[in-house]
């Protein structure tokens, strides 16, 4: 009898008030161990350092290369964490493929996932940074032009 692999839990992770850098190492390596994640909230999420700062250094990525060719820097807040997932896959590799499809970002909480429970991570809380230097994605993205 075969089984069914639906029955396989995805995790939720609730992104408000995480910082960015350790919520996507931590969905990469859950995901490169077989987890389905979807990451909610995706807007709220944190980038540490001045606003000055982080604006230059993603102008300066946007403005890189040419219309046509690309690099192609996405603008919406959801693809921006996913995005930064991708950088800490090895998705030129098969694995990292896999482990890239296996993950969702979403802006706020879709219906499908209002009434399931959710988690966050701690270790990645924006309440265990000792400056107050950060910007929301959200902001970012405003900024950037979304």
């Amino acid at each position: 009898m075969m089984e069914n692999k639906s029955t396989h839990v995805k995790m939720i992770i609730n992104a408000e008030n995480l910082i960015l850098g350790r919520l996507a190492t931590y969905a990469a390596k859950q995901a490169l161990l077989g987890e389905e994640i979807e990451i909610i909230n995706c807007e709220k999420a944190i980038l540490t350092g001045s606003k000055k700062d982080i604006l230059k250094k993603y102008e300066g990525k946007v403005k890189m290369g040419t219309q046509f060719k690309g690099p192609f820097i996405h603008r919406h807040s959801n693809m921006i964490v996913k995005r930064t997932i991708r950088g800490m896959l090895p998705y030129k590799q098969e694995k990292g493929k896999k482990a890239f499809k296996n993950i969702r970002c979403h802006i706020s909480i879709p219906d499908t996932l209002k009434d399931k429970e959710y988690e966050t991570i701690k270790s990645a809380n924006v309440q265990k940074l000792k400056n107050l230097k950060f910007i929301t994605i959200q902001t970012l993205s405003k900024l950037l032009g979304k």
